[in-house]
């Protein structure tokens, strides 16, 4: 077993190579979820952080349950799609009924090893990094487990290092996109999904082999608008607050708007981080990742 370290970073440790949040996840959990036995009908939504994690949740939730969907059944989706690395909702994941839906910000090599040979199914959703860098910027002041760490130019240089939870952008998605084919798996863009929720919905449903009406589909959609899902406090986290949120500083869901980046980096730092992507993205190339950085860009004309 790899041995587990401290970061430089008093918010974070550092287990079998990837970087996690210490006061809500421990390497024993970890170690055993990687020996998981996988069925046929988990689905795993993964995300780097601040990727649409929430919102797939939301999503999944509605699809897969009736109940809440039809709003006579109250949930939290918190629990309906934990976490696998931190089991702060004390889930038992081995005794749940399938189809067991899963949320996790791991890297493709520290999932549970069955994943790897074709169990289950995988939703990776990526979103554009100064995006992800902005949002993470914000939320590092609301999650009660992370340190604020100062300004967002420091927060840039720990991003564009990989000094963060989850490590790297640049190496999250290209393990996932690299070992693509030791999994199944459906791969999201997140300014599409914003772009058309619809169409999205319909991806998700036809992967996972579920059948929807067209009723059924467009509550899913409106429900899981950011709108809809920034009042519902079963889909925001919100009534978890006591817990996790210090809601002094923000909102567990802020805007998830495309390119909110313009409104918070400077010209310098633009070039600084362009220069660094440019740099990382060389080993990316070969790979088939789209990625949208404004608003006013249509679905998909940003390929890398």
């Amino acid at each position: 077993m790899a041995e587990t370290t401290d970061t430089s970073s008093s918010d974070l440790m550092e287990h079998r190579g990837c970087k996690l949040l210490k006061n809500i996840g421990t390497p024993q959990h970890i170690d055993e979820m990687f020996e998981d036995e996988i069925r046929d009908t988990d689905v795993f939504q993964v995300t780097y952080p601040k990727s649409g994690t929430v919102w797939m949740q939301q999503i999944l939730s509605l699809i897969y349950n009736e109940g809440y969907r039809n709003g006579t059944e109250i949930i939290q989706t918190a629990d309906q799609v934990p976490w696998i690395e931190y089991n702060f909702r004390n889930v038992d994941h081995i005794k749940r009924p399938s189809p067991r839906l899963i949320t996790t910000h791991l890297p493709y090599n520290l999932v549970p090893k069955g994943l790897r040979e074709k169990k289950g199914k995988v939703i990776y959703i990526h979103r554009n990094p100064k995006d992800v860098m902005t949002s993470l910027h914000y939320f590092s002041r609301v999650l009660v487990a992370m340190d604020e760490h100062g300004s967002f130019e420091d927060r840039m240089d720990r991003f564009l290092a990989g000094n963060v939870v989850a490590n790297s952008w640049f190496d999250h998605i290209k393990g996932w996109y690299e070992h693509r084919d030791e999994f199944n798996i459906l791969f999201l863009v997140y300014e599409d999904m914003i772009k058309d929720l619809k169409n999205a919905v319909l991806k998700i449903c036809d992967f996972l082999g579920k059948e929807l009406t067209e009723d059924a589909v467009n509550i899913v959609v409106q429900r899981s608008t950011f709108k809809n899902m920034a009042t519902e406090k079963g889909a925001n986290y919100e009534s978890l607050k006591e817990n996790l949120i210090e809601t002094s500083q923000g909102r567990f869901l802020r805007k998830g708007k495309i390119g909110d980046w313009k409104n918070l980096m400077t010209v310098a730092q633009n070039e600084k981080f362009d220069k660094v992507f440019k740099e990382k993205m060389k080993d990316l190339q070969h790979l088939p990742i789209r990625l949208i950085w404004e608003d006013n860009e249509s679905c998909g004309s940003k390929d890398v």
